[in-house]
């Protein structure tokens, strides 16, 4: 499986004759390719040129006497390969900011749906542009709702679009993004479950707390995130989203609650030995499933923890196990 979109360096020595030579004629002969001007003025003091291949693929290369930047979600060129790679903060900021508006603009004309939520677009684009993840993400957004049932598209990507614009996760975009995967297939429940992260991230943030994913702890396991805030304590939180029971062996939600929760109980969090609060986020269930875990509120095998069901238009309920340190909204009893 391919990975989210990176800049590749090279240091070496370019000039057109020589980007036609080893690039274009490349790509030509493999794939069938059209080189051109790129479509917006590339940064100060660089040649650029745009690469579109048959197949949909499209590439682009920058350079200039230090060397170039190449980035595209088709096959690397030959002489390319062994060069390091760069995120979008890692690149210089003009080859970085040219680059990103070339592929946004490649983006909304293929799925224009998007422009309604640009900063969603941009803070997907590693994978929206993908080699191999650019469809099934772009489907996972457009027909899914992005793991909310029941919802319609605008309501559910406008839910994630006002997070995101906060910049709360701006500085982990890779990490965040790269979980919806690079997977030719939508795999809706992966997805979904790391559309939980963002769910549960909106939560906290909402409630002053400065978020930081992927914290690796001493058993070699990583925790979803670590939330700070000033004259509150620092804790740890761990996320976890069942499948509802239509979608697997459980014969109801309440069971198909704790099974989940107990792959987390029984695997990295029982080796932690404590001291990391559980999200189990039940966005996926309809209407009568929640009512039924509302109703029973089932332990899930872990404390302190929270089970909630968020919906698109803002509505949060849920329930607690255990002394919770975390400041909750309303709507979590």
């Amino acid at each position: 499986m391919a990975t989210p979109l990176r800049f590749r360096r090279s240091k070496a020595h370019w000039t057109e004759g020589r980007v036609r030579a080893e690039i274009y004629r490349a790509l030509d002969q493999n794939l069938g390719a059209e080189m051109s001007t790129p479509w917006y003025k590339p940064p100060d003091g660089y040649d650029a040129r745009r690469f579109e291949m048959d197949n949909g693929d499209v590439a682009l290369f920058c350079w200039n006497d230090d060397g170039g930047y190449w980035l595209g979600n088709t096959e690397t060129p030959k002489t390319l390969w062994g060069t390091d790679k760069e995120t979008f903060d890692e690149a210089p900021d003009p080859v970085s900011e040219w680059a990103q508006r070339e592929l946004l603009a490649q983006l909304y004309e293929e799925d224009p749906w998007l422009e309604s939520t640009p900063k969603l677009a941009w803070f997907f684009l590693p994978v929206f542009l993908s080699k191999d993840g650019r469809e099934s993400t772009r489907v996972f957004f457009r027909e899914h709702a992005a793991g909310f049932p029941d919802a319609d598209r605008e309501t559910a990507l406008a839910f994630y679009e006002e997070f995101l614009e906060t910049g709360a996760l701006d500085e982990s975009r890779y990490v965040m993004a790269s979980k919806l995967g690079t997977s030719e297939s939508v795999h809706h429940s992966r997805m979904a479950a790391a559309m939980s992260e963002f769910t549960v991230a909106k939560l906290l943030f909402e409630q002053g707390y400065e978020v930081t994913p992927e914290i690796e702890i001493s058993t070699g396991h990583s925790i979803d995130f670590r939330i700070d805030r000033e004259g509150a304590q620092t804790t740890l939180v761990e996320v976890t989203r069942p499948v509802p029971p239509d979608h697997r062996t459980a014969d109801s939600a309440v069971a198909a609650i704790r099974q989940t929760a107990a792959n987390k109980t029984t695997g990295q969090l029982q080796e932690h030995g404590g001291g990391v609060t559980l999200f189990v986020d039940c966005s996926s269930f309809t209407d009568e499933e929640w009512a039924e875990i509302a109703r029973n509120r089932p332990d899930v095998g872990h404390r302190p923890a929270v089970v909630f069901r968020a919906r698109p238009d803002g509505r949060l309920d849920g329930y607690t196990h255990g002394s919770v340190p975390i400041d909750l909204p309303d709507g979590i009893a």
